[in-house]
């Protein structure tokens, strides 16, 4: 029996927060095993290695011409993803095509991942409404105000527990999404419900440009899971090995009816928040980049496959001529899309417009706008 003197000492249980919840690693920044047990349990074929390299390089080659885009002003919104590989697209292979995605507005990656095409995807970035047109693809458009996906990823998964469905929501936000009042919620009624999720929170460091330090006093962002009374863990979310082998056990924990799982990733945002004029150099230094460089996800990744002899340099140069070529096409295609006139915006904004917008309607189609 735990004595009230120990229940009452307020310092001793700050100082076990911050090692209740160890870091899950699996490969070093060298591109070595650091956990070989838990390698030969996630039994990851060789195949499955080599997919989820092509996916990071897949995201990293689309950040690069996205950013691009954004520069020559081809493009509306843009947050780059180059640091969070591992964390997005190493994660996201450990899903299903009937599993459902609530992305958040740097979560491009996994839809593309999912099927969702890379010129609709620049669409979106227009504020074309094609953008938003998911097809048969189980995925909803990006969130912009950042935590809600996870109110609305907790009642998809309810519905799936409630049809007896063998499939998952899974939903990614940032640190600075953590700090939202909906994010706090989904996870409450998920746990509250045993919903099949699975929920990620990317700590890279920064919401915007305000520090994790300043998000929460909580040493860990997982913690905030637990208060939902889900399981929660953390994992090195710059090592592709342990993001997947993390979101893969998660997800067949959430699919068999035992509720959902929060996973906290550790890593880093190395570019700007957004292309829309964000400078990071105003609020953190060159030398913190650089460090986090060292923890580079595909170069752990190229290291360890190398020598496995399933990578090498000109397996790379060939695949990301292929992906450049696939962004070719879906600028072309994207660009041969009809603009949007005025008129459009207001009948896509209810599907039955009061007289008001009839009137409006009417207005500027007749002056062709």
């Amino acid at each position: 029996m735990v004595k009230g003197l120990e229940i009452l000492d307020f310092k001793k249980q700050l100082e076990a927060q911050d090692t209740e919840f160890p870091t899950l690693e699996v490969l070093n920044n060298d591109g070595k095993l650091v956990d070989q047990a838990l390698f030969d349990d996630a039994g990851i074929s060789d195949e499955d290695l080599v997919n989820i390299m092509q996916r990071m390089i897949k995201q990293y080659v689309l950040n690069e011409r996205s950013t691009k885009l954004a520069k020559q002003g081809r493009l509306g919104f843009v947050a780059p993803t180059r640091g969070q590989e591992a964390s997005q697209s190493a994660t996201s292979y450990a899903f299903n095509d009937d599993d459902f995605l609530m992305p958040g507005y740097r979560d491009i990656p996994q839809m593309i991942h999912k099927g969702f095409p890379i010129y609709k995807a620049f669409l979106w970035s227009r504020g074309h409404q094609i953008g938003n047109e998911m097809g048969d693809v189980k995925t909803w458009f990006p969130q912009i105000i950042i935590g809600a996906q996870f109110v609305q990823a907790a009642g998809i998964a309810l519905g799936m527990k409630m049809r007896g469905k063998k499939s998952v929501a899974y939903t990614y936000t940032g640190d600075g999404g953590s700090s939202q009042g909906d994010t706090y919620e989904g996870m409450n009624t998920a746990g509250a419900y045993k919903a099949n999720a699975v929920f990620f929170i990317q700590n890279n460091g920064f919401a915007i440009s305000t520090p994790r330090n300043l998000q929460s006093a909580a040493p860990h962002l997982a913690s905030k899971g637990w208060g939902a009374g889900i399981p929660s863990i953390v994992v090195d979310g710059m090592d592709a090995l342990a993001c997947y082998i993390a979101a893969k056990k998660a997800r067949e924990w959430a699919v068999s009816g035992n509720g959902p799982v929060l996973i906290e990733t550790l890593c880093d945002r190395l570019e700007p928040h957004s292309m829309s004029g964000d400078d990071p150099l105003r609020y953190r230094t060159k030398e913190d980049i650089e460090e986090w460089y060292k923890k580079d996800p595909l170069i752990r990744m190229r290291i360890f496959l190398e020598a496995k002899g399933l990578w090498s340099s000109d397996i790379e140069e060939k695949y990301i001529a292929e992906i450049n070529s696939e962004i070719d096409d879906a600028v072309k295609q994207a660009d041969n899309v009809p603009k949007q006139k005025v008129s459009d915006f207001i009948k896509n904004t209810l599907e039955n417009p009061g007289y008001i917008m009839e009137e409006q309607i009417k207005k500027f189609e007749g002056e062709g706008k």
